[in-house]
């Protein structure tokens, strides 16, 4: 009779747990089909809602957490995809822009040796080389394009190396001083005799200081002074390229390294620029584990900043 009873007992026992399972399967089925029905409605509408649902069962509180954050990386994506998007309309608009002048003026000059046989040889000449400056001028904003273009799909290999970077911001600076004195502008420098190293490409770093240095005459050129820092710390080296001029505004300071944006007076002839050749240089600090930063005071001074990491 004992033994009955308590067989009876394991019977009713492992009923009831079966009851129980099936009723969390159940539960857990509808869960999961409406967490399907949600992200389906979700991803439908491409709303900013989350799926919600209120339950004790941690495996589906798990998937639930997994969904939203799958959802959270989704909406940020399309954000930088529409960010992305809206950034290189600008640059094709603005591209489009800068190659549609000088091949305009080229076109004007050819059909004005083309229709003038017997124009004189000093006149085809003079005209001849400004045929040429313009098509060299068309040739470095293709090679601009191309040359962001492949930094930004990874398709260029900068391989980085122990750089002493007293002599590469010594060899920078000395290319300029030419345009420098012809622009009778003085030039500052401030480089440690002890030799400063980091982690970095030679290549690379020519060209940054080159793009930097440009921009100083180009826009800070109505100071009275262009300079290069070298300095450095425990842990990183840092090259300073600073001039006195007009000085950059807030708003362009955020937006300077943007694809394609230009100051305002950069659309003056004057202040011809394509709006790649930052955008570039922070591509290739970045390649190098680096970080460029600016900062600007009207006639005071405008400071770029390139931090790359110190090797001894």
């Amino acid at each position: 009779m004992g033994l009955t009873l308590f067989l009876l007992g394991v019977i009713v026992l492992l009923t009831i747990l079966n009851i129980v399972q099936y009723i969390s399967r159940r539960n857990t089925a509808r869960n999961i089909q409406y967490i399907t029905d949600k992200l389906e409605a979700v991803m439908a509408s491409s709303s900013q809602e989350q799926v919600l649902l209120v339950t004790q069962d941690p495996g589906v509180h798990t998937l639930l957490n997994t969904v939203n954050r799958l959802l959270e990386l989704k909406r940020q994506y399309e954000v930088e995809f529409t960010r992305t998007e809206l950034a290189m309309r600008k640059m094709l608009a603005n591209i489009s822009h800068d190659l549609k002048t000088p091949l305009t003026v080229v076109l004007g000059y050819i059909e004005m040796i083309a229709h003038q046989p017997d124009m004189e040889p000093e006149e085809q000449k003079r005209l001849l080389t400004k045929v040429h400056s313009k098509a060299v001028e068309i040739v470095e904003l293709i090679n601009r394009f191309f040359d962001l273009a492949k930094l930004e799909s990874g398709d260029r290999d900068i391989p980085l190396t122990r750089v002493e970077m007293n002599e590469i911001c010594r060899s920078s600076i000395l290319m300029f001083y030419d345009l420098l004195q012809s622009r009778k502008l003085e030039a500052v420098i401030d480089i440690p005799d002890t030799p400063v190293y980091a982690k970095g490409n030679e290549e690379a770093l020519s060209r940054v200081l080159d793009n930097l240095l440009s921009n100083a005459i180009r826009y800070g050129g109505d100071g009275d002074k262009i300079g290069v820092t070298l300095r450095c710390d425990d842990d990183h080296v840092y090259v300073d390229v600073w001039d006195r001029g007009k000085g950059i505004g807030e708003r362009d300071q955020r937006l300077i390294f943007e694809r394609m944006y230009t100051l305002e007076d950069s659309r003056n002839q004057s202040f011809q620029g394509s709006g790649l050749g930052l955008t570039i240089t922070k591509r290739l600090v970045e390649e190098m584990y680096g970080d460029i930063t600016v900062r600007s005071k009207p006639f005071k001074s405008t400071v770029f900043t390139v931090k790359l990491g110190r090797l001894s």
